[in-house]
């Protein structure tokens, strides 16, 4: 018999966190959970400017093992678990000028946000998923992980590699005892940090914000599918990914990049 799904309330009674979900994809995502019926809790470093007020927001500095700890505490404490874990948090601020410009604490900062803060929360929230024999955990990855960007973010690149295996091997490990654990790679999102940086690209270069946008494109090898993501479209997937509906899928890595890959 086929199971019926109530797709406008179908995350009813899930408690959700989503990392880095205050702006950007992170948020699109977290506002989706919600609208599907779900508790969600986001984090960042810093309290939003302006967000949505029936979303639970939790300060936390995830780079920081002690953080990581506390967090996981504090939302066990008062919520008593967590089903869906979205490791969305990720950037990279090291400097361009390729691999003889990048210092060790460069290197260690981007591994700490990138990897090693999904890796603590996994292992902080795993067990009560798996005492109760079901959960769901998205890391958030990237393009870059198979195809790096060397000029300014390969420690980015290479930690999002590093988080693609470590989730494929996690998988293995817990999909058989009710965890569902799945990697979401995007390529270029169109967030609003990334719309100013096409309108200082455009100021510099005395060109449309369009001529910009297709100037990043083109460096990228081009999208085929003509522009870049929405924070929303990912936020689509992973919607449909934490929920019944995807009750079969652990242990794959999907590609969001608008055929930005040019391999199979």
């Amino acid at each position: 018999m086929e199971k019926e799904f109530d797709f406008n309330n179908e995350l009813s009674g899930k408690i959700c966190l989503v990392t880095g979900g205050t702006k950007g994809a992170g948020k699109a995502i977290a506002e989706r959970l919600l609208k599907a019926g779900a508790t969600v809790i986001v984090t960042a470093r810093n309290t939003p400017e302006s967000g949505n007020a029936n979303l639970q927001f939790i300060a936390s500095d995830l780079s920081e093992p002690e953080a990581t700890q506390k967090l996981t505490e504090e939302i066990l404490s008062k919520f008593g678990r967590l089903d869906i874990l979205v490791n969305n948090l990720g950037g990279s601020e090291t400097p361009g000028g390729g691999f003889a410009v990048l210092s060790d604490d460069h290197w260690e900062a981007t591994i700490q946000t990138n990897l090693l803060a999904p890796v603590r929360l996994d292992r902080g929230f795993l067990p009560q998923m798996i005492e109760r024999g079901n959960g769901v955990i998205i890391h958030i990855a990237s393009i870059q992980g198979k195809l790096p960007l060397y000029e300014s973010t390969l420690p980015y690149a290479a930690a999002k590699a590093g988080l693609i295996n470590y989730s494929k091997g996690l998988s293995k490990e817990v999909s058989s005892k009710g965890v569902r654990v799945l990697t979401v790679s995007p390529g270029w999102i169109m967030t609003t940090a990334s719309t100013r940086m096409m309108e200082r690209i455009a100021e510099n270069s005395n060109s449309t914000i369009e001529q910009a946008t297709q100037s990043v494109m083109d460096a990228l090898g081009g999208i085929p599918i003509g522009r870049p993501a929405q924070p929303s479209d990912i936020a689509e997937f992973v919607g449909f990914l934490v929920s019944p509906r995807a009750s079969y899928l652990t242990g794959t890595e999907y590609v969001i990049d608008g055929g930005t890959i040019p391999t199979v």
